[in-house]
């Protein structure tokens, strides 16, 4: 307090960082002492400021310090801290809060002509307050006509326009709410508030479509409850109050400045909801929600200052406010579809007919319009050409004009992506229409389309022309080979060294490359004809790789070879991406394609052993790989031995971590199949594995950990998936030392890594391993296994301080733990009963009683019991 005396007689005051800390400090010695030792905390402090303004900065500062830490919702309290905040808030209602309430209005009097910037703090504090105080303190004549006052006022009207937001925004009974917000409304109206185009100044309107927005929303929501609770005449009368504002609500919605109108965009949509609810609208409401549908469209185009060029932040303001409105279109579909339907339809006719001579923005938004409907007016799978008949008519027409209108040759971006957009959306259209393919294939080929002067344009196209051919492949059998020999050239693999800037990115030619496979795979030639297309598209990046590959290992520039190692790369990618087209081995046998792929393999897997950009070229070589398994099958698998021993030599955790589901995939598809070849592999595999796993690693290198941990997810899964596959002689023929070594390593894993992902994993191993091995004709040694290692890894690993029973994967992880010892009981029977009762459970102090009914709970056939047991068990031993 000698502190606060001291700043009431400095003629300078402290900087505003160190008034801050003060407040802070004020704060934390309030919510620590008030309720018990400091009662008059409020009184102490305005006795000794009275108005001067200094001492008043720091009360006002204090009190929102206070607000932040007692009341404010974004802050995370503990239980206790709730509870000593609510007690709080009851104290200051009960002692202090009309004298604090009396002091801002003596505040907001005294200096609202000399220091502004005190006022607005007050009105701040004033906002933050009115949430949980009596509001009738507030929301009096005199309050409310001051706020008022401030209105008018240049410096305060803002904070004040806040102010009046924040008592609008109160929880209260609907019928008191509608009468504040009534009263508010009449006020404004009459002090001229409403007449918004005499206003210019923009920042103010923008706080003034917030406060409207508000009321409008808090009328809808008392007029909801009160339509729930069937008070149709108050509701009544509520609806009316609330279709009172929407003149305003349309004036700010048009407005041209953005701000102001996305601010007024819930209350649009919130009354377009009510609309919705009511069984027949008036011809006033269609009038609104034709209104609304008007300013919506405006508001979507775009102004002149939008640069397409270089996207910048109020270029993505301006889309993230198109967002907005598009909710907007969707709310009025619900409300209103066939209105939305001729007004779209109206508005694209009319600038259709005349796009040579439109503005970009016009032409732009039209189109966009009739992309919109398409989500507007939802449909399952894009039948929009279907069912009712004057929706499909209406959309029909409105694409043929898009299609035949000659637009697509429109100069400028925004127009050139919107058409494309809209054709592939569209794309059912076609199959009605199959007449405008050909037409439509030009604009996706030439300047308006892949080769378009712009890269973002070109790029865009590349991936809807590959959407566009999926769907209608099966009418483009008469154009095949004409579109492969036009888009030749963006199919060639760009090798660094060539200095030309290609015309679409290798990001861009994937697309293009599936979208070719899907044209010659899917077109009715016969397969010699298939096999001969796949091998022109295949042959030249095969040719590349070789040479590329050659080179690499000579080049000593580190950026070179990494240059060289991308290319190579997409060599691999671009090959695989056509294999996209084939759905199985089937359908690549009947294009007579197999040999080509087999091919392909041949040229890739050289790069696994070279020596240089090793990770790059073997991420890509085994991506081909699992893409192969897919199309060739069985005739992928004289490549798998050499390529295996290649991608175990010098591995990185990732390499193997990559490595893995390549075996797994082979182990699950192939499985008896491989079973040579897997326990050829399998040693050689988990010892790199252990190898890697057994690395020294820095003790904080989080990256180093996560990546370890991962592999050994990967390495319990492989062996998941060996068990689980039916090849347990895999395991079993490694020899008896080799089968201990892992077989401990997925006792560790179950209890020792504190990973239930991982646990979990070696649970479900165990249990198969018991339902393989530990039968009477089981592996040799193995029920002695279960009994020493098993048996206690299902008690030790949930009994462990990181098992935390309230995670929900550690609980599926017990879950599996009790399979492995309800499997114990299927396979070894009384014998294991005996051996929990005579030694395991009285090792772990388990008392005879609880022993007994955790031996009967195992032995019931429920398994759902036995989990809900187990849990409870563990709970219980835990306390």
């Amino acid at each position: 307090m000698k502190w606060l005396q001291t700043q009431l007689m400095n003629v300078q005051q402290e900087k505003p960082f160190i008034r801050n800390k003060a407040a802070q400090v004020f704060a934390l010695t309030f919510v620590g002492e008030y309720l018990t030792h400091w009662p008059k905390f409020f009184f102490d402090i305005l006795t000794l400021i009275g108005l001067n303004p200094h001492g008043v900065d720091i009360y006002l500062r204090t009190l929102m310090a206070i607000d932040a830490e007692v009341v404010d919702r974004d802050i995370m309290h503990s239980p206790e801290e709730t509870r000593r905040n609510t007690l709080i808030k009851d104290s200051m209602r009960e002692q202090c809060i009309p004298s604090l309430v009396e002091s801002w209005f003596q505040i907001l009097q005294a200096y609202q002509q000399s220091h502004s910037e005190l006022t607005c703090q007050c009105l701040e504090v004033v906002g933050a307050y009115v949430s949980w105080i009596d509001l009738n303190l507030i929301a009096n004549d005199r309050f409310v006509n001051l706020l008022l006052s401030h209105m008018s006022v240049e410096d305060l009207r803002e904070e004040a326009c806040d102010c009046l937001f924040e008592i609008v925004n109160k929880g209260m009974d609907p019928v008191d709410k509608t009468k504040l917000v009534e009263s508010l409304c009449q006020v404004l109206q009459s002090a001229g508030f409403f007449n918004i185009e005499q206003e210019e100044d923009v920042d103010f309107l923008a706080k003034f479509s917030r406060l409207v927005n508000g009321m409008g929303q808090s009328l809808v929501v008392s007029w909801t409850k009160l339509h729930k609770a069937g008070s149709v005449k108050v509701a009544a009368d509520t609806l009316r109050a609330t279709e009172a504002k929407v003149p305003l609500m349309l004036q700010l919605l048009v407005h041209e400045d953005d701000d102001i109108s996305a601010n007024i965009v819930g209350f649009c949509y919130d009354y377009l909801q009510v609309l919705k609810q009511l069984p027949l609208l008036t011809d006033q409401q269609k009038a609104n929600v034709e209104a609304i549908m008007l300013a919506v469209m405006k508001k979507l185009t775009y102004d002149d200052e939008y640069n397409f060029e270089n996207e910048g932040e109020d270029e993505a303001m301006f889309v993230e406010y198109r967002k907005q409105l598009k909710m907007l279109l969707d709310r009025l579909a619900q409300v209103s579809p066939e209105l939305l339907l001729e007004a779209v339809r109206r508005v694209f006719n009319n600038t259709l007919q005349s796009w040579q001579t439109a503005p970009f923005m016009e032409v732009e938004v039209a189109i966009r319009l009739l992309y919109m409907l398409g989500e507007a007016l939802p449909v399952s799978h894009g039948a929009h050409f279907t069912g009712d008949a004057t929706k499909a008519s209406t959309l029909q027409d409105m694409m043929r004009t898009l299609v035949s209108s000659g637009v697509s040759e429109y100069q400028h971006t925004s127009v050139t992506l919107e058409f494309f957009e809209t054709v592939v959306r569209y794309d059912k259209f076609f199959i009605v229409e199959p007449q405008h393919i050909p037409s439509v294939l030009m604009a996706f080929l030439d300047h308006r389309g892949l080769r378009h002067s712009s890269p973002k344009v070109r790029s865009r196209v590349a991936y809807l022309f590959s959407r566009f051919v999926k769907t209608l492949h099966k009418h483009m059998n008469a154009f095949i080979e004409d579109i492969l020999s036009r888009i030749q050239d963006l199919l060639e693999l760009a090798p660094p060294e060539n200095g030309f800037p290609a015309l679409v990115t290798s990001d861009d030619q994937l697309f293009i490359f599936e979208t070719a496979g899907v044209l010659i795979v899917n077109g009715e030639s016969p397969a010699e004809r298939k096999q001969a297309l796949m091998r022109s598209l295949l042959t030249p990046l095969m040719d590349g790789f070789r040479l590329l590959l050659a080179k690499l290992p000579q080049e000593t520039d580190e950026e070179r070879q990494g240059a060289l190692a991308d290319c190579l790369s997409h060599a691999v990618s671009f090959a695989s991406r056509t294999s996209k087209a084939f759905s199985n081995k089937q359908t690549v046998k009947q294009c007579g394609c197999s040999e080509v792929y087999r091919d392909c393999l041949q040229t890739f897997l050289p790069a696994l052993s070279c020596p240089v950009q090793r990770g790059q070229l073997r991420s890509a070589v085994r991506s081909f790989l699992h893409r192969m398994i897919i199309c060739l099958e069985e005739e992928v698998l004289p490549f798998v031995p050499a390529a295996s021993e290649h991608m175990l030599k010098d591995c990185e955790p990732k390499d193997l971590q990559e490595f893995i589901p390549l075996i797994s995939q082979i182990t699950a598809k192939f499985k008896g199949q491989v079973s040579p070849f897997l326990q050829q592999v399998f040693m050689p595999l988990v010892l790199a594995i252990f190898e890697v796993l057994g690395r020294p690693a820095e003790e904080n290198d989080q990256a180093a950990a996560l990546d370890k941990q991962m592999l050994r997810r990967s390495y319990f899964s492989f062996i998941q998936t060996v068990t689980g596959s039916g090849m347990n002689e895999v395991m079993a023929n490694q020899g008896a030392e080799n089968v201990e070594r892992v077989l401990f390593t997925i006792i560790q894993g179950a209890v020792d890594f504190p990973d239930p992902i991982a646990q979990k994993t070696c649970f479900i191993i165990l249990t198969k391993l018991v339902e393989l091995w530990g039968g009477k004709d089981g592996l040799v040694g193995f029920p002695d296994f279960i009994y020493k290692h098993i048996v206690p890894a299902c008690f030790l690993a949930p009994l462990k301080p990181t098992f935390d029973l309230s995670d929900a994967q550690t609980v599926l992880t017990l879950s599996e733990c009790t399979l492995t010892l309800k499997m114990i009981h299927l396979k070894r029977g009384p014998e294991f009963i005996q051996f929990l009762q005579q030694e395991y459970l009285p090792s772990l102090q388990v008392s005879p009683d609880i022993t007994q009914e955790l031996c009967q709970v195992l032995q019931q056939a429920d398994v759902k019991v036995l989990k809900n047991y187990m849990k409870a068990f563990f709970q219980r031993a835990k306390l």
